[in-house]
Parts: C-alpha cells; structure tokens; sequence
C-alpha cells in the first residue's frame, strides 16, 4: 500500500531555472489522489524561503511544512544539543542559520558553499574539528547537475577531505540518513513500509531510502542521471522510469491496487 510520496526537487521537478516537463502536471495529478506529498531535498545553496520562491515562479506551489531540507534538519540539531555553528556553506544558506547561539561549544557544518570552498575556509573547519567541534554534514552527495548541464563537485567531497584530515566522522543530516527521510514522514501516520521515493540520485535518494524502511524508491532519468546508475549501488531501485511523469503512472496505478 502506498500512502505518502517523497520526492527530490532538483533534477526531479526542475532543472536550474526550467520545470522539468511534465513535473507540475505529475504533482498535480499526485496531489488528485490524496496522497500527501513530502519534497526532501539535498538541496543546500539556497534557504527554504528561495526554493519556495523559485518553485512557486515555476507554477508550483509548495507549503512550508512540506519542504524538508539539511538546513532545517541541522538548525534542530544545534538547539537540541546546544551547540555553536561554525558555517562552511554557501553564503545564501547563511541566513538558515540566523539566531542559532547555542552554548560555547561549536558544530562545524559543511554544506554546498561553491566558490565559498577554499583552502582557508576548509583549514578553518578542520582546525576547529581537531580542536573538538562537533561534525554536521548537511549533505554527502558526490555531484550535481550544474547551471551549465554538466556534473560538478558536491558536498560530499568537502566533508571526505574533512573526515580525512581530522579522522572524524560526521553526523550526516540530510539524504542518505535514515532519520532524514523518517523526520519527511513525521505527522503524516504513514510507517515508512508504505511510502515511495522519487529521486535522480541513485545512491542518495534510492538506495538512502530503501536502507531507510521505504517500500519502494523509482529512479528518474532526468536529472543527473547518468545510463548504468541503476546498478552502481545498493539497493537497487524499485523501478527505472523516465520521469515524474512516469513515476506518477506508477504510484498511482499501486496506490489504487
């Protein structure tokens, strides 16, 4: 039975500035069903209130209760703990991050921080590690799809570089961590059995949410999907599809089963 759908923004919905076609037409047709719909993105250049803004200037509207990012995830994180931010993320994600005082101990939180990243602010991160902060990665993505339609770097090479150097694992916050996924479904009374992911990220999204309890992960092939992704990690999707559009098809013929 499937009785909520989690699916990724970028690469899935959109790409850079464009719908990806078809994609508002699918959320429609899934919002038809009443099915309640959860948008988990890895997403970490951009504040919740941007990707809102930017979805809405696609025709798509989106709540705020039905946004779960990394950004969200970690500002929990440092209140319940008590911790200090020391940020290594993108400039415009900054603001996320406002009013988080926490005590005199430090997390050091590693986002996408794009040209942010460099040799000093990477050797401030690593300098506050070895001197006890605690870890937070927002994300560990390998790559994504850039404005210009290639791959480039991710976040999760900045934080290997950190783990490396300090010999320190993180606490990862956003997709492939089991509670990331769990947190999208909290309120919904749906036991993650019978959810379904919709991602482009074969490892992140798919694999993520199937080593997190979700009955069933599709990958899309739009995106940063590359041909053979759906046999490079474990486990192996539910179903390759084309689209959200065809994922739609999917869902909604097994949710009326």
């Amino acid at each position: 039975m499937i009785r909520a759908v989690l699916l990724d923004l970028l690469g899935v919905v959109y790409d850079g500035d464009v719908q990806i076609a078809g994609a508002a037409a699918a959320m429609e047709r899934l919002r038809g069903t009443g099915l309640p719909l959860r948008f988990v993105s890895n997403t970490t250049r951009s504040s919740r209130d941007a990707i809102i803004a930017q979805l809405a200037g696609l025709g798509i509207e989106v709540e705020d209760e039905e946004l779960q990012t990394p950004a969200r995830a970690a500002v929990k994180w440092l209140r319940k703990h008590g911790r200090r931010p020391h940020l290594l993320v993108h400039p415009d994600l900054e603001v996320e991050f406002s009013g988080v005082e926490g005590g005199s101990d430090k997390a050091v939180v590693v986002g996408d921080a794009g040209e942010a990243f460099d040799y000093a602010s990477l050797n401030r991160a690593f300098r506050e590690l070895i001197a006890g902060a605690d870890f937070l990665a927002l994300a560990t993505n390998r790559t994504f799809k850039d404005a210009d339609g290639l791959l480039s770097l991710d976040t999760g090479a900045f934080v290997a570089a950190l783990e490396f150097a300090s010999g320190r694992s993180p606490v990862v916050l956003g997709k492939p961590s089991p509670e990331f996924f769990h947190s999208a479904l909290a309120g919904l009374n749906c036991p993650p059995a019978d959810a379904v992911m919709v991602g482009d990220d074969a490892e992140s999204d798919v694999a993520g949410a199937l080593r997190a309890g979700l009955g069933a992960a599709l990958l899309v092939r739009t995106g940063k999907y590359r041909a053979g992704d759906e046999t490079r990690f474990d486990p192996a999707p539910t179903a390759v599809v084309d689209d959200l559009a065809a994922a739609t098809d999917w869902i909604i013929s097994r949710a009326a089963a």
